[in-house]
């Protein structure tokens, strides 16, 4: 498979944020912006393999502002890294105050999307090649964050054996 660019997969999402989509404070919900992080992150992924993703993890999505009522959202995303079937997609979200310029970087994160074929199989992914300084850095400490989630990974795994379906506090 041909190596593809970083900057070929990037995604730009916009959005208003609007009175529904946000809590009592007047600020959007965290979990409305993990959505819009999750879909554009899809749509980075699938530029890059041209095949259908799911979402196999996502890093800690960190809130470093408030996105108010009436600010709109930008987010970017892009592939980073790829490994066999996986590949990893950074996000940025921006908010923007549409009335005094104001903008802030709001959240930041990471998700790794697997592509699959029609039976829903992982299937081989190109590699990614980094040109600008910034994609550099988030390639070159790609594998670092792979390492950290099959690490976090296993130990998702121990926690959902040891307390399967059952409630913690009935004991069978």
């Amino acid at each position: 498979m041909e190596a593809k660019a970083c900057i070929d997969s990037l995604a730009v999402k916009n959005s208003h944020v609007l009175p529904p989509d946000t809590n009592s404070h007047g600020t959007l919900f965290g979990g409305k912006l993990m959505a819009y992080i999750d879909d554009v992150a899809a749509i980075a992924a699938v530029r890059h393999c041209r095949q259908p993703v799911v979402t196999a993890s996502t890093d800690s999505v960190d809130f470093l502002a408030p996105v108010f009522e009436g600010d709109t959202i930008c987010l970017e995303a892009f592939v980073t890294w790829s490994h066999n079937t996986s590949m990893e997609v950074f996000i940025k979200a921006i908010t923007e105050n549409l009335l005094t310029g104001d903008r802030k970087v709001c959240t930041t994160a990471f998700l790794s999307m697997v592509a699959v074929d029609e039976n829903n199989q992982p299937v081989s992914v190109p590699p990614v090649y980094p040109e600008s300084e910034e994609e550099v850095w988030l390639h070159n400490s790609a594998q670092r964050r792979h390492e950290h989630r099959k690490e976090r990974r296993k130990e998702s795994k121990e926690l959902a054996e040891k307390f399967g379906t059952g409630l913690p506090w009935k004991r069978e």
